[in-house]
């Protein structure tokens, strides 16, 4: 990802024309990444990679442990954008409608009422979402693809822009149920967030002695700026070579010897759509192998499903995904 300066880009203005797209886009995500690396001190690159998935407008799946900043990443997001914010905390015991909502009877007027769940919210937090059952996970699966739901055949839309930042523990397995596939592809991207080093969780330390940052974190962007830039992202020229690289690459996950089910056309798109708004993030507007090679593994690796074979020696899907990148040619410059 590109290195962003540091100093005063909250306060840089987003207010580019439309004949700028590029820079309008690089304002949003160089003023989001600095209001949000106030809270979450040293994780530039998975925040990067955060408001990379947000000006994508696909959902991201943070596997990690406890108490690294899950739950304040997505608050710190919500904030700065000025986005409604709802928190799910998955229990095994947790019912659909917990998610979605449930029509009730109105004794006044005689009639049903909505009353919406926590999946009505711009930025929701999907916290522990292993841990609810395969039927209350599958209530999340309409809003995530199509951003809306359905309660009792009326079907209700969700504001834009939606983004799903769901948690799940991948050392605790006692009472977790995993993810299906079809969920798990529902997912633009699986990022980690890592233990900080000693130094910064020195300044995390110092940063909360007396409150949380983030109870002075202001809101940078506005939500107009926001669909603004992801639409902008659309219009990043990707050449035929590019998308050639993107397809090979996903076809390799599906020949792979160790693999048993590769990545499905949703990851190829969704590595499309993400390398189009690193180029933009970098002040490019058109693609570059780079841009892929640098995405391939946050938004492929959790699509794929390791053989028994290469399990029992200790392949990972990453690995997999390091092993294509290795093998698949780099398209060259065009001559046009």
């Amino acid at each position: 990802m590109a290195n962003y300066p540091q100093e005063t880009q909250t306060q840089r203005s987003v207010d580019r024309q439309s004949s700028d797209p590029v820079g309008l886009v690089q304002d949003v995500a160089q003023n989001i990444v600095q209001s949000v690396g106030q809270v979450i001190i040293g994780k530039r690159n998975e925040i990067r990679l955060t408001v990379l998935g947000l000006l994508s407008q696909g959902h991201i799946l943070i596997e990690d442990i406890p108490g690294v900043g899950k739950t304040m990443l997505a608050k710190a997001l919500a904030r700065s954008i000025g986005c409604t914010f709802s928190r799910i905390q998955f229990t095994p015991d947790m019912l659909p409608s917990d998610v979605t909502g449930v029509s009730l009877f109105n004794q006044k007027t005689r009639e049903f009422e909505f009353r919406a769940g926590p999946i009505m919210a711009q930025i929701v937090l999907a916290d522990e979402i292993n841990r609810a059952t395969p039927k209350t996970q599958a209530a999340l699966l309409e809003a995530m693809e199509e951003r809306q739901i359905t309660v009792d055949g009326v079907t209700y839309p969700i504001d834009s822009p939606f983004l799903i930042l769901a948690t799940q523990n991948p050392i605790e397995y006692e009472g977790t149920f995993p993810l299906p596939e079809a969920q798990l592809d529902r997912f633009m991207m699986r990022i980690q967030l890592g233990y900080p080093t000693a130094a910064e969780e020195l300044t995390v330390l110092s940063a909360q002695q007396y409150q949380h940052p983030i109870n002075n974190l202001a809101q940078v962007v506005s939500v107009q700026q926001l669909m603004a830039a992801q639409q902008a992202v659309r219009e990043i020229y990707v050449a035929d070579e590019v998308k050639r690289y993107i397809i090979d690459m996903v076809n390799a996950s599906r020949q792979h010897p160790d693999v048993y089910l590769g990545s499905s056309p949703r990851g190829s798109l969704s590595l499309f759509r993400t390398a189009q708004a690193r180029a933009a993030m970098a002040g490019r507007d058109y693609v570059i192998p780079d841009d892929v090679k640098a995405l391939a593994e946050v938004t492929l690796a959790h699509r794929i499903i390791v053989g028994p074979a290469a399990r029992i020696k200790d392949i990972s899907s990453r690995t997999i995904v390091q092993d294509i990148l290795i093998n698949t040619p780099v398209p060259g410059a065009s001559m046009q």
